[in-house]
């Protein structure tokens, strides 16, 4: 079994990364997903907390993507990643303009995305199509993030306190 950690849209709001990190923790995930928006550079220092790997991606809002690639050790780099484990093909990305296409693609088990600031969790086919929200919860006031299972895909948004 593999369990994820997801998040996005962090917009260097530090304490409640660490809050999203204290979950994951918990939680006992193998792998954190940042769909971008780290923001500052800093901002992702919380991240080296965690006790698995994490990678990410750049979102609209990463100016200094080189300072983000060295900081994070070459761990948050492009603005897609496309993985694979056991079999189940994950697509990451901060913003997909064809994610409807995507999905019916049916490519992917896993398609994560951020952007919108606004918690989804569907499952289209044999696709999961997941934003966890805005960890930051500078837009709408609300620290989501998301546990998923990828061998069932099945996984929940979660509300930080």
């Amino acid at each position: 079994m593999l369990k994820l950690g997801i998040l996005s849209d962090t917009h260097d709001n530090v304490p409640q990364v660490r809050k999203a990190v204290a979950l994951f923790n918990r939680e006992m995930v193998d792998l954190v997903l940042h769909a971008g928006d780290y923001v500052a550079p800093f901002s992702v220092k919380p991240l080296f907390e965690l006790q698995c790997d994490f990678m990410g991606v750049w979102g609209n809002n990463d100016g200094d993507k080189m300072a983000l690639h060295r900081i994070s050790q070459g761990k948050i780099e492009q603005t897609f990643r496309q993985e694979e484990y056991d079999g189940k093909k994950i697509l990451l990305g901060h913003y997909f303009e064809t994610l409807d296409a995507l999905v019916a693609s049916q490519v992917y088990s896993l398609i994560v995305y951020g952007h919108t600031h606004e918690p989804e969790m569907r499952k289209q086919g044999q696709t999961l199509v997941l934003n966890p929200g805005e960890c930051g919860a500078w837009l709408y006031g609300e620290s989501t993030v998301a546990v998923v299972d990828l061998d069932s895909l099945e996984g929940e948004i979660v509300t930080l306190p």
